[in-house]
């Protein structure tokens, strides 16, 4: 069985734009797409209630949604599970392989962006494997090939990274940019000490000094954005630490508010620590 990217469809608002950058990414990749439906007695997200869905609903919903997998470049499937999330999740990522769990990003007249967040950040706690949030704005073309890795200067102990999310970062087409915001304006960072901290995980092959960046912002989110416009970058990734939900420089807000704000897609990892 080939590896999967899956789709959690009950988080989705922009739904067509997520489908159709997550099938392009799917094709360059090799990848199959899974679209995964969650009955889980009308939640709309962890710990949000709203009306139980009747068996028609629930019917008519599968319906829609089997009518998306037809007529796609790569293989695509849907996957109802009628267990609760994220158990749903985890059970579907070690059936289907899946390499990469996606979430669309709602559009402002929709549900709360903070839902997608909030999803996002159970399931890197889970440690599953990397998410990605896709905008409505994310283009359905080529694959991303100017990558912004935005990093806390800390040293990276990820979880092994999927092959084709590997592939993603380190490919020959893949340029990979790295950005760091200090916390302080008045002492500059050893470059080289950024970078080794990129370099002991293996996360990508040897970065040089000339892609590295360093700017201080008195608001990290805005810096890392704006990095993110100069270097015309179409995909964000960041790094999710378990330490950074309960607090630290790059805190779980800073994550979220990534995911919330980016107008390009964001490729979380998960940290072991």
């Amino acid at each position: 069985m080939e590896a999967s990217f899956i789709i959690l469809t009950d988080f989705f608002t922009v739904y067509p734009e997520a489908l159709a950058y997550t099938t392009s990414l799917a094709a360059a990749q090799q990848a199959r797409v899974v679209l995964l439906h969650v009955c889980h007695n009308g939640l709309h997200g962890p710990g949000e209630k709203g009306s139980p869905r009747t068996e028609w609903n629930k019917r008519q919903k599968q319906r829609e949604l089997a009518r998306l997998t037809t007529n796609r470049p790569v293989p695509t499937e849907l996957v109802v599970s009628e267990e609760v999330f994220p158990e749903a999740v985890g059970q579907t990522v070690r059936a289907q392989q899946g390499q990469l769990l996606v979430l669309g990003q709602p559009g402002a007249a929709e549900q709360p962006v903070e839902i997608v967040a909030d999803v996002a950040q159970l399931l890197l706690e889970q440690a599953l494997c990397p998410v990605l949030v896709v905008p409505p704005t994310a283009s359905e073309g080529l694959p991303p090939r100017r990558l912004l890795l935005a990093v806390d200067g800390e040293p990276l102990d990820l979880h092994p990274l999927p092959a084709l999310v590997h592939q993603l970062l380190a490919g020959p087409q893949a340029s990979l940019q790295v950005v760091y915001i200090p916390e302080s304006a008045t002492t500059p960072p050893d470059p080289v000490a950024v970078l080794n901290t990129i370099r002991i995980n293996g996360v990508v092959p040897a970065i040089p000094l000339s892609r590295l960046h360093l700017h201080h912002a008195p608001d990290l989110v805005a810096g890392i954005l704006a990095e993110a416009v100069r270097q015309q970058a179409d995909m964000l990734v960041v790094v999710a630490r378990h330490h950074s939900l309960i607090g630290s420089f790059f805190h779980r807000s800073i994550t979220a508010r990534l995911m919330e704000q980016s107008p390009i897609p964001v490729l979380a990892l998960p940290a072991r620590d």
